[in-house]
């Protein structure tokens, strides 16, 4: 039996433009000292695993490959998307390379984590429940209603329910009652075990992302196989609806910085006091900036655009890219 890390490394980060975009997205980024959050996530899990599986896009791979030897990661295989089909997909790919009884570790690799010690822990909770047969997921203690993220309502290591991102009055009533946590998208499980659940509740994902499988060329997957897989989380299509789910409840800090207002409060709890400015914050400027008569703008500036956002309005910096993905496609490349 091997345990296997698979990151997840096919997002753009589209909330975060304009500063992440197609060519070069979040998780690519050197913004946390001189690495990016993938090179952190690698060096993160290197000693819990014996090799990695990084399953990525065609327009990413080569920033892939340099982040992993930047954190010391020499034993990894690749799966090259011709599209990206979502998170269930992804996993498969990963699965059908493994034999039935190895432990896969999922990851994304754009989230933050501190706080070693409890990470260990965690990572060894779950593979010691995935190792009995078990779906495991792990949850993160909230530390505010936050709306951004999917909750599981939960009573030790049993899973009552999942939640949709709830509205903020619906939120603050899963803070009030105090067994909730927040989705973190980790995951750990046999990988035959995944296969199995993906199969009887979703054969049309694992039949197509099968056929995908056997018709790549190396580490690259075909696209006409690759367009005829439906586009569906794990979530949705296996951890909602196994039997076998667990969750590891985790106590290390955790962001997946998946917004401009986390990334805001990252650094604030880093101290990064030089990064504000009364009240506001500054990204990517290297001009001199005032402000005045306002307090939780975040000014963001690349060299060929400039982004200046309400903090509470970072969710919707999505809507921004989706619009300049049809109108000015040059902006996001």
């Amino acid at each position: 039996m091997a345990i296997l890390h698979v990151i997840l490394s096919g997002g753009v980060g589209s909330r975060l433009w304009p500063v992440s975009r197609k060519s070069m997205p979040k998780q690519y980024i050197p913004m946390f000292g001189d690495k990016s959050l993938f090179q952190l996530t690698a060096e993160r899990n290197k000693d819990f695993v014996d090799s990695a599986v990084v399953v990525g896009n065609k327009d990413n791979y080569l920033l892939s490959q340099a982040d992993l030897i930047r954190a010391g990661v020499h034993r990894y295989s690749e799966i090259i998307e011709a599209a990206p089909r979502n998170t269930a997909a992804a996993i498969a790919f990963a699965a059908f390379d493994l034999n039935p009884d190895d432990v896969i570790l999922v990851t994304p690799s754009d989230h933050i984590i501190t706080n070693e010690e409890a990470y260990a822990n965690a990572i060894n909770e779950a593979v010691s429940l995935a190792q009995r047969g078990y779906v495991v997921t792990f949850g993160i203690i909230p530390s505010k209603p936050e709306t951004g993220y999917g909750y599981i309502e939960y009573k030790g290591n049993e899973v009552i329910s999942f939640r949709e991102k709830p509205n903020l009055s619906t939120a603050e009533l899963f803070i009030e009652q105090g067994n909730f946590l927040w989705n973190s998208g980790m995951f750990c499980f046999q990988a035959g075990v995944y296969l199995e659940e993906l199969k009887g509740f979703e054969p049309e994902i694992y039949e197509t992302s099968l056929n995908t499988w056997e018709a790549r060329n190396g580490a690259f997957l075909p696209e006409t196989e690759t367009m005829q897989i439906p586009s569906v989380s794990v979530d949705y299509a296996v951890m909602e609806r196994s039997s076998r789910i667990k969750v590891v409840q985790a106590t290390f800090g955790w962001s997946d910085l998946g917004s401009f207002e986390s990334i805001w409060e990252h650094w604030e709890q880093q101290g990064e006091v030089h990064r504000f400015k009364q009240n506001n914050c500054v990204v990517g400027s290297t001009k001199h900036v005032e402000f005045l008569g306002v307090s939780n703008l975040m000014l963001v500036e690349t060299p060929d655009a400039i982004l200046v956002l309400d903090k509470s309005n970072s969710q919707d910096v999505k809507k921004i890219y989706e619009r300049l993905e049809k109108e000015i496609p040059a902006l996001v490349r």
